[in-house]
């Protein structure tokens, strides 16, 4: 009885393909290494409770929010800010106040973070798209997730290269 489940196995798996572990085709092939009597060895491990921590630990959300306050402090040039120590705002020859500084390679501060402000709006309508491929049977939240998204992207790239233009001193619209 044992000997037709063993060959109706065999059988069966002989019909699949690839479906023969490596350890049964290197058996097959060299039955003196492995012989007849060596099989996996099965071991029974105790259950043993782990420890668990006593306080609790914040959500997903938080590590998040985290994350993105992170991001936003990088995206500032907070490193710049705090080695080079510019200034806040600068003035021109006329003493009128300049918030974008002329050089392309320098920056005031608060140009730094108005350009971190738009860089993270166009990362949030990047998640806002994202968000709205998660609303597949609910098209008109999946359309307007959509169009905040595109505009948010837009607004910041927008912007963000009438800031360039400033600062390479040309004009903002060639017309």
């Amino acid at each position: 009885m044992q000997e037709e489940r063993k060959n109706k196995a065999k059988a069966a798996k002989n019909e699949v393909l690839g479906s023969e572990t490596v350890f049964e085709k290197i058996r097959d092939r060299t039955p003196w290494v492995f012989g007849k009597t060596f099989r996996k060895p099965k071991i029974l491990f105790p259950a043993l409770k782990k420890p668990r921590m006593g306080i609790p630990l914040p959500g997903k959300s938080i590590a998040v929010i985290g994350v993105y306050i992170i991001l936003f402090l990088l995206q500032t040039g907070i490193v710049y800010l705090i080695f080079r120590e510019v200034p806040a705002l600068g003035t021109n020859q006329d003493g009128s106040l300049m918030f974008l500084y002329p050089d392309l390679n320098e920056s005031f501060i608060i140009e730094g973070i108005v350009a971190s402000i738009f860089i993270f709006l166009c990362s949030i309508g990047f998640v806002l798209l994202y968000q709205a491929s998660k609303f597949v049977y609910n098209k008109s939240v999946a359309v307007k997730y959509l169009v905040v998204g595109i505009l948010l992207i837009l607004a910041s790239f927008i912007t963000l290269q009438a800031m360039i233009t400033i600062k390479l001193g040309q004009t903002l619209f060639n017309v």
